[in-house]
């Protein structure tokens, strides 16, 4: 209770950032303002109850907002209603592969993007913000189309700009930009917002070309199942993949981001659950998906929050605004909006991440290109559907590149170690150890049996050491081909032994899939030398 105080005060601040975000983010995903409103309510309360993060901001993101927004536009094709309830169909959805994959604890599946194409992906989302939102920062038509076909559009048009709207939106983003310096709580888009839409109902700028949002309607909010039909989830069911994975992803890396401040530890499973209940909620009021937001989590952690209470604060906050401040918000511009957008765009693009993955591995840069140029020529759920599918593809591509390979003692010593510039090490008459640097699956088990056979060559070997240490875990497909090669050696009087088995995963694989009972427990060892020892003694150093 005595916390209640200082998280109320961390809620109004939470309130004065994440409002004029949630009305920006709300426009980029194609929804009038109040659904902004809506999306941080259901966010706060669904998390609030059965998320485990105490600081965990939920709400309208403006990183999945250009994915769904731009995928959903062929169902908007047969009206506003059917766009919105097509949005909902796709949060709703969300929402319940959220609840399974907390509930069967697939938290690994977060880790599937790597940093580059992370990397990547953000930078393309950023440009698709970006070009998204020009249009209203120069008072011009928003027209459709491929990313590069608007680029070329509004390259066309740009003597036609409002001077009035430019300097809305640059003179939001130049006061975002030096809030920012100030402090990470200053709020400088609700001043910026509120200075623009003072200056706008004063001015009456609206008659010198400026579009504001309209007065806004509070409205009720109604629980109720969206309706769409069947066939739209050919769009919105691969549509809803795609987005869960990048709300784990977001999710995942948030929680872990501020896991331990206060001395609470990270659950990702339970909140994903709890973004799942939010999306869920979400979907049921007519709003659109939500996610995770590093952003406002970090502004809790800055403002001392302690707990969710933070949240239930700013979602009463934005209640209040939504049901008494319509009017003042309908004074808004449009450019105000698309100039807190650029700040977002801005702020999510990992231009020290794109420096050090240059400097540190050239090939993985290439990554982070493809990823871009992906998001920037097909269409954007095409362009994210292609990232996630080159990072799995490099994360394979980085197992099967992994080589069996022979260690040698190190002299005077009974450690067994890769040869290096240091010297070559020494090995014993008779014997090879051979270590797999990776775990033992279908993609790499055939390139270590053929090490294995490779190796056994030679009149001379009598004894094979698998050094184990590394192997931690083994598939069906890696044990089958194991057992086939080691039956195969000792057929020919080479004897095989296993050594340092440490992963308990791996010992449990291996008593299942019977390799324990292959070996043999008089085989097994917990260090090369104490195998060599047992299995070549008397043999002396080569």
């Amino acid at each position: 209770m005595s916390n209640l105080g200082p998280d109320a005060i961390a809620g109004l601040t939470l309130a004065a950032l994440a409002i004029p975000e949630q009305i920006a983010t709300a426009r980029l995903a194609g929804f009038p303002p109040q659904a902004g409103f809506v999306t941080l309510i259901a966010g706060a309360i669904g998390f609030a109850v059965f998320g485990d993060s105490r600081k965990l901001s939920v709400g309208a993101d403006s990183t999945i907002a250009p994915i769904f927004a731009g995928s959903l536009a062929v169902l908007g094709a047969a009206g506003p209603h059917h766009y919105v309830q097509a949005a909902a169909a796709l949060a709703l959805t969300v929402g319940v592969l959220l609840v399974l994959a907390g509930a069967f604890r697939f938290g690994f599946v977060a880790d599937l993007l790597s940093i580059p194409v992370m990397t990547g992906f953000l930078a393309g989302i950023a440009a698709h913000i970006v070009v998204s939102q020009t249009p209203d920062a120069l008072g011009l038509e928003r027209t459709n189309g491929p990313l590069l076909a608007q680029v070329f559009s509004l390259a066309t048009r740009l003597p036609s700009a409002n001077g009035w709207t430019v300097a809305i939106s640059l003179g939001m983003l130049a006061l975002m930009l030096a809030g920012e310096r100030i402090s990470a709580r200053f709020p400088g888009a609700l001043v910026g917002l509120a200075a623009a839409a003072a200056a706008t109902a004063f001015l009456n700028l609206q008659t010198c070309g400026v579009a504001t949002l309209g007065e806004v309607s509070g409205g009720s909010l109604h629980l109720a199942a969206p309706m769409v039909e069947v066939t739209d989830f050919r769009t919105i069911a691969p549509l809803a993949v795609i987005v869960t994975l990048v709300v784990m992803v977001q999710t995942a890396a948030t929680t872990r981001s501020f896991a331990g401040t206060g001395g609470h530890n990270a659950d990702v499973n339970r909140d994903f659950l709890g973004v799942g209940v939010a999306n869920v909620l979400s979907g049921v009021v007519g709003a659109f998906p939500v996610d995770a937001s590093p952003p406002r989590t970090a502004v809790v952690v800055a403002s001392g929050g302690t707990s969710q209470f933070v949240s239930l604060v700013a979602a009463a906050v934005a209640l209040a605004v939504l049901i008494f401040g319509g009017q003042a918000i309908g004074y808004i511009p449009r450019a105000a909006l698309a100039g807190v957008l650029f700040f977002v765009a801005i702020r999510i693009v990992r231009v020290q991440v794109f420096a050090d993955v240059w400097r540190r591995s050239r090939s993985e840069f290439l990554l982070i290109l493809a990823t871009v140029c992906a998001m920037l020529i097909l269409p954007i759920e095409q362009g994210v559907g292609l990232g996630i599918f080159t990072s799995l593809l490099h994360g394979v591509w980085t197992t099967t590149r992994t080589h069996a390979i022979e260690l040698k003692r190190i002299p005077g010593t009974s450690i067994w170690w890769p040869p290096s510039a240091g010297g070559p090490g020494e090995g014993v008459a008779g014997v090879k150890v051979i270590a797999l640097q990776a775990p033992l699956s279908f993609l790499n088990a055939y390139d270590f049996t053929a090490a294995l056979e490779r190796d056994a060559r030679g009149a001379a070997l009598r004894l094979i050491v698998i050094e184990a240490n590394a192997l931690v875990e083994i598939d069906y497909t890696g044990a089958a081909m194991l057992e086939e090669v080691v039956r195969g050696l000792r057929a020919r009087g080479i004897d095989l032994a296993l050594a340092r088995l440490e992963s308990v995963r791996a010992q449990e694989s291996f008593a299942r899939l019977g390799l324990m009972d292959l070996f043999g427990h008089d085989h097994i060892f917990h260090s090369v030398e104490q195998a060599v020892e047992t299995l070549a003694a008397g043999a002396s150093p080569s």
